[in-house]
């Protein structure tokens, strides 16, 4: 493994720290950013698998359709600390399951609403992947954030 090179990326909400929390741990609430976020990026937004076991040591699977074919991202619970910090391994079929990438999402309350931070620490094998990385997480946090807007 290189030296790991951080990502960050932030997004205010005018939700409050529980609701953007509870959009990461939920299988419908992360169903529906994630189909959001998939469709802003050009892709079908088909969801087919939502897999959440909440709890460090427990993991999760996202899984949408590309091409008639299962695209999954999975990975497990590292810090659990509701409602503000979750660390976890994230994983998807380009990258070596023994070697994951690290991300920190961090929750902090702002007035009524609140800022989300989100610190993905990448090998510096991927370095050429730093823009879209970070192109990702906007499209994540950008989706989850309409989404709690359309269900106030």
């Amino acid at each position: 493994m290189g030296k790991p090179i951080s990502v960050k990326v932030t997004q205010k909400f005018d939700a409050p720290v529980e609701d953007v929390f509870n959009g990461w741990i939920e299988p419908d609430k992360v169903r529906d950013w994630m189909s959001d976020a998939l469709q802003s990026m050009g892709l079908t937004g088909e969801i087919a698998r939502v897999e959440i076991d909440p709890r460090i040591g427990g993991r999760f699977l996202f899984c949408d359709m590309r091409d008639g074919e299962e695209f999954c991202h999975w990975g497990t619970y590292l810090e659990f600390q509701p409602p503000n910090r979750l660390v976890f391994t994230w994983n998807t079929p380009d990258s070596d399951e023994s070697d994951p990438c690290n991300v920190c999402l961090t929750i902090a309350p702002d007035g009524a609403g609140s800022i989300v931070t989100i610190d993905n620490e990448i090998d510096e094998k991927w370095q050429d992947y730093i823009k879209e990385t970070k192109s990702g997480w906007q499209s994540i946090l950008q989706a989850e954030d309409r989404i709690l807007k359309e269900q106030k």
